[in-house]
């Protein structure tokens, strides 16, 4: 799957705990200007890495039970989740290269 998927409160089971590969997941809202910011670089590392990391993003604004799970209290936030458990995080906007680095670091 190269395009992010969006993922709900409803869905979030199904498209993330249950994922066969780890999940770097989007936390963001519309009016985030970070978040925009960093959205290219999502949308590259989802083209680049396909097949190894499933890539989804959640609108926090209208998903409040995922995000209160996950403690998100900045945003954007980056959650790179395995089976559904958070095992990394990156809060704000970083260069691509670190991200990669941390993404690579989970998948080992």
């Amino acid at each position: 799957m190269k395009d992010p998927v969006d993922v709900t409160d409803g869905s979030f089971s199904s498209q993330i705990e249950n994922a066969p590969l780890p999940v770097l997941l989007d936390m963001w809202a519309p009016w985030c200007g970070p978040c925009r910011a960093i959205a290219p670089i999502f949308d590259q590392l989802a083209a680049e890495m396909a097949g190894r990391v499933q890539f989804a993003r959640m609108n926090v604004d209208d998903n409040p039970l995922t995000a209160e799970r996950f403690r998100i209290q900045s945003i954007p936030a980056l959650l790179i989740l395995k089976g559904g458990h958070e095992v990394d995080r990156i809060v704000g906007v970083q260069p691509k290269a670190e991200i990669v680095r941390r993404l690579m670091r989970a998948l080992s």
